[in-house]
């Protein structure tokens, strides 16, 4: 398994439009059902910073085909007062955060 962290800061002024755009893509997840995939958005108490977690079988996210998913990533550099930044993790321990 692959397991991603994506963070970044969007402007405040468009907050709504970013978390609109996060949940358009979830909306589309759950109509497609993506077997081998988890991944979850949060929100940091600034209100202003998004982090991202990924977890899939190595070279297959489907993020990428995801309509929604192009949507949100257009604009993201206008959207976002510090841009992603993507970091791949190693799994040392999870209690039900990615499934049993």
């Amino acid at each position: 398994m692959r397991y991603v962290m994506v963070r970044y800061r969007i402007k405040p002024d468009r907050v709504a439009e970013n978390e609109a755009l996060v949940r358009a893509v979830y909306a589309e997840l759950q109509r497609t059902q993506p077997d081998g995939f988890r991944y979850a958005t949060l929100k940091l108490p600034d209100g202003v910073s998004f982090v991202h977690i990924a977890e899939a079988e190595e070279g297959r996210t489907p993020l990428s085909g995801l309509a929604a998913f192009q949507k949100f990533q257009e604009g993201m550099g206008e959207r976002c007062d510090e841009p992603p930044a993507v970091s791949d993790l190693t799994q040392i321990g999870a209690y039900r955060l990615f499934g049993e």
